[in-house]
């Protein structure tokens, strides 16, 4: 049943409430919140009103026997969660059912969350880190960064809760760290960073070595062509051995490939525009692993933060309440996941929000195929 799935994992989490003033369960309104995110709530009123018109649904589950809480005290009681604490049960779930694969491309990157900005206390808007899993489109993990911080020291705290064990990690070039590289390569996975002008002598150095590559190239399997939505894109990769770089840069732990994505567009107006994207990574890669890596990454934007906005309206969210912001921001994770699992029904993510919210008989098959095998664990 996905009800003892989802309590196997998220049933431990602390009450922030005094006992002698608890009216619903904790654990019910955790439920009664993914539920609604997983229908496409996107307030407080609305998961409010998703739990009013599901009511039965919910008590024959054994939840809200007493009745469901107003809007208000929803947000009070998800506000005051802890959200370290909710993380690592996020994280934990995931890891129950979702097992990584030798060599599995994990994508890092951040997103702001536009509507967290607290106009009460002109409290800065809230900056989300996420870990990707790019074969099976799933997030893994997330941490917000410190409000005094940014993704350097937050990337590094992620990548020690996660299981990255044979994993190829990548990033961009903002986390192109030495610090970041050894913690990757010391939690058992490989990097693939980014480089750019924040690491100058690197970059020009990985420049050099690859300009003979580069000029004396006949290959073309290490190009491809993509057309579509107006323009013409054409990729074509290089990577090499570091080979004297190993040397020339010995603080940047494990350092084994270098490589190069050099992109070319031109769009139906004729404006054309050349970039080249250079890359370490502590794995020997190959030209086809490097190119499927380098594609890959991009997915995040694609899959995770173009879905977030486009399907969630995560940007036009204004819920930013004590921890409420990145309590749902986790939540949408969680809504995410569980609707790839589910696969009975060819549609998009915006598409099986809607059906989840109008039958509760596919929202329990979300929730079965999100929560899959977590009683085995």
């Amino acid at each position: 049943m996905s009800i003892d799935a989802f309590s196997l994992h998220f049933g431990d989490l602390k009450d922030p409430r005094q006992s002698a003033k608890i009216s619903y369960p904790l654990f019910d309104v955790l439920f009664l919140t993914i539920c609604a995110a997983i229908a496409g709530a996107e307030g407080w009123e609305d998961i409010e009103d998703f739990g009013e018109i599901h009511l039965d649904w919910f008590q024959d589950k054994g939840l809200f026997k007493d009745g469901l809480p107003v809007h208000d005290t929803i947000a009070r009681i998800v506000s005051r969660l802890d959200p370290t604490e909710f993380q690592q049960c996020f994280i934990s779930w995931m890891e129950a059912v979702s097992a990584r694969s030798e060599g599995e491309l994990i994508a890092i990157d951040g997103k702001v969350l536009r509507g967290s900005y607290d106009r009460e206390s002109r409290q800065s808007t809230i900056h989300m880190v996420s870990a990707f899993g790019t074969t099976n489109g799933v997030v893994l993990g997330q941490l917000k960064t410190d409000a005094k911080s940014n993704e350097i020291t937050a990337i590094p705290e992620l990548i020690k809760l996660l299981d990255i064990k044979g994993c190829l990690v990548s990033i961009d070039a903002i986390a192109c760290q030495k610090n970041i590289a050894s913690t990757i390569v010391d939690s058992g996975g490989d990097y693939l960073l980014a480089v750019k002008g924040n690491q100058e002598t690197l970059a020009k150095s990985i420049q050099q070595a690859l300009l003979e590559s580069v000029k004396a190239s006949s290959l073309r399997n290490n190009v491809t062509i993509e057309q579509g939505h107006g323009r013409v894109e054409v990729r074509e990769y290089h990577v090499l051995p570091a080979g004297e770089l190993i040397q020339q840069f010995p603080d940047w732990k494990g350092l084994k490939s270098i490589g190069v994505a050099i992109g070319y567009r031109i769009d139906k107006a004729g404006k054309e525009s050349l970039d080249y994207r250079y890359y370490i990574c502590s794995a020997e890669l190959g030209l086809e692993r490097f190119a499927a890596a380098v594609r890959g990454h991009w997915g995040i934007e694609n899959s995770l933060h173009w879905v977030l906005d486009a399907s969630m309206n995560e940007d036009a969210c204004q819920i930013y309440r004590g921890n409420a912001a990145e309590i749902m921001a986790c939540m949408r994770h969680i809504a995410i996941n569980m609707l790839r699992a589910e696969t009975t029904r060819k549609a998009s993510i915006r598409r099986k929000q809607k059906i989840a919210a109008m039958s509760s008989g596919y929202l329990d098959k979300v929730l079965l195929a999100g929560f899959k095998g977590m009683s085995k664990k």
